[in-house]
């Protein structure tokens, strides 16, 4: 399973703000010292799938050891919040010296062709995954965890978008979603993967995103997929300042097929950093798709983007 999308299809079949930066984060893109000085790099935990769940503590211990400050959690084996209610999963980042910026949920179920191949452990039999929550049938219960947990950002991961109906259907679960977020005090974002930005008649499920989403609802960009899918960020950013407060730092590799650690790929982080104060850029997360030694890629994310940002 090379990727989020590909894996949240199949456990997700399984299971059948504002635009305008705040004063801190103004003062943090005006000042000239190094960004990485000032702003805390995050870590999005879907990186450690499914490792995370035999060991969630030490697992965070050796995250936030490596200079990571920030998390941003996903999916688990164990369940819930890696086998934790939301308070609990908190504090354990919390001790663990960092802070929970956020978490992943999937928007809606998805059909897996009848002829997918199911998701095989390491001994070659097949996952059964725990019940996967969603915003179409669980959105209040998410956004009351949400709460619970104290984290600002709720992140629809993926969702429906390869017809029209579904692209309909998933921007009436968002909005409300949105609505439900914004009572509790919560921003809710969404996260591409390549699909979105493929021709649906006139145009893109993304586009049709940014144009009927109600404009609480933000954006978190992956730099990889959008890259991949030939979208340029900065493009992006100056056609919608504002909307993109969570990125997904990720590269992607030299043959452009898939995720690779930051600077090993094809990616120009540079530039994109340079826009982050148009783009309304508020937290960022390393990330690789389950990577055959997670804590190798991510030390080699965190110093090759510490060197971009500090260049």
């Amino acid at each position: 399973m090379s990727n989020r999308r590909e894996f949240l299809k199949y456990t997700g079949a399984a299971a059948l703000g504002t635009f305008a930066l705040g004063k801190q984060a103004q003062a943090f893109f005006s000042n000239t010292e190094s960004p990485v000085s000032l702003h805390p790099i995050g870590l999005q935990l879907f990186t450690f799938f499914p490792i995370i769940d035999q060991d969630v503590p030490g697992t965070l211990k050796k995250i936030a050891a490596i200079g990571y400050k920030e998390i941003e959690s996903a999916f688990s084996m164990k369940g819930g919040y890696y086998g934790m209610k939301p308070k609990e999963f908190a504090k354990l980042v919390k001790d663990s010296g960092m802070s929970w910026q956020s978490h992943h949920v999937l928007g809606a179920p998805f059909k897996m062709p009848a002829n997918a191949k199911p998701m095989l452990d390491a001994k070659g039999q097949p996952i059964k995954f725990p019940p996967m929550h969603n915003l179409k049938e669980n959105r209040q219960q998410l956004v009351d965890e949400a709460a619970e947990g104290g984290f600002p950002y709720l992140v629809c991961a993926n969702i429906p978008t390869h017809t029209m109906d579904e692209v309909k259907s998933s921007i009436d679960i968002l909005n409300n979603t949105g609505e439900a977020c914004k009572k509790a005090g919560i921003t809710l974002c969404y996260h591409n993967h390549t699909e979105e930005f493929e021709k649906l008649g006139t145009a893109t499920a993304y586009e049709m995103f940014l144009k009927d989403l109600h404009p609480d609802i933000e954006m978190e960009l992956d730099l990889c997929w959008a890259t991949k899918a030939g979208i340029d960020p900065v493009a992006l950013f100056k056609a919608h300042p504002g909307r993109f407060p969570l990125w997904h730092v990720k590269d992607l590799d030299q043959k452009r097929e898939g995720p690779a650690p930051v600077g090993t790929g094809v990616v120009d982080f540079k530039r994109i950093f340079a826009n982050a104060a148009t783009a309304g850029m508020k937290h960022f997360f390393v990330e690789h798709d389950m990577p055959k030694d997670a804590y190798a890629s991510i030390r080699t994310s965190y110093n090759n983007l510490t060197k971009i940002l500090s260049a």
